[in-house]
């Protein structure tokens, strides 16, 4: 007799709305948030902005899975998801994700801006279905060119703020896009033979781990100039580059051991650090602003 339980249908949805992912996009668009300011920004309007933006990102997850369901059905890390496993009809996936977009554009029209609004639902469209439908399945470079839609949460919270896209802003979208494929590209190493057998022309599966790992390492050295962009145009001082430049070079380490070492444990360790390289990056420009603010403030 099996002893298993199902799953309640609260964390199926819970988990159609890629919760990681999105703490990860919510936690860059409040940073976004708070360095668009001097001081601390209204509370409301924070608040606001982080249930639109948090809103529209679960939504976006959503129809991810509806439209991945798949290839997620073949890959062994994703098989055990909600839809390849049938607890939840894939109709119901779509009204899900319509209800969860249609509150992020009431709150974001409503109670933030239309300018933040408008940008989200394109960022939310770039991802669900540019990058998904399109993207995603018809080059190697889909990640390169999708990752704009990922880039754009500190871009997002940036505008929310201010209702205008600020210079320094497009450095934080920039920081993000430039992450993006060695961080990508790394889970890509480690899971090719999964997207070659649910046919998504990763560039690992289409041009080797090899070459793969080469674009790895120069995108490492490309984000180590675009980290330093914020220290040379005067948007953040001293603290930001003493936590940025060694992170930098410790993903750049990492891409170099990934070209000596050609297991897939060294390239799944490269890939998380790449999660803790940007969360930190991130912290250290909200510490770095703050810092100064205090400072100016004695």
């Amino acid at each position: 007799m099996s002893t298993a339980t199902a799953t309640p249908v609260w964390k199926d949805y819970l988990e159609l709305c890629k919760p990681r992912v999105v703490a990860l996009i919510l936690f860059t668009a409040v940073v976004g948030m708070l360095l668009s300011v001097p001081g601390m920004p209204p509370l409301g309007l924070l608040v606001y902005s982080t249930i639109g933006i948090a809103l529209a990102s679960a939504s976006a997850a959503a129809i991810n899975h509806y439209i991945d369901q798949k290839a997620d059905a073949e890959m062994a890390r994703t098989k055990h998801r909600p839809l390849p496993k049938g607890s939840i009809e894939a109709s119901n996936v779509l009204v899900f994700a319509a209800v969860l977009a249609a509150l992020s554009m009431a709150v974001l029209i409503i109670m933030v801006n239309l300018l933040t609004a408008t940008l989200t639902f394109f960022s939310l469209i770039g991802y669900a279905i540019i990058y998904t439908v399109y993207l995603k399945r018809m080059t190697p470079q889909n990640i390169v060119i999708g990752g704009a839609a990922g880039a754009a949460p500190p871009l997002l919270g940036w505008c929310a703020m201010t209702n205008q896209v600020h210079p320094y802003a497009l450095l934080l979208f920039l920081i993000i896009f430039v992450w993006t494929p060695p961080h990508f590209w790394a889970l890509a190493i480690a899971r090719r033979n999964e997207y070659a057998k649910a046919a998504i022309p990763m560039l690992p599966v289409t041009h080797g781990t090899e070459f793969t790992r080469l674009h790895i390492l120069l995108y490492t050295v490309l984000l180590l100039l675009v980290t330093l962009l914020p220290y040379l145009t005067g948007m953040t001082g001293l603290l930001y580059l003493l936590v940025a430049l060694p992170l930098s070079f410790k993903f750049i380490y990492q891409a170099v051991i990934m070209m000596r070492k050609k297991d897939d444990a060294t390239a799944m360790k490269t890939f998380w650090f790449s999660i803790i390289y940007l969360s930190l990056v991130f912290a250290a420009l909200l510490l770095d602003h703050y810092f100064r603010f205090t400072l100016y403030d004695l």
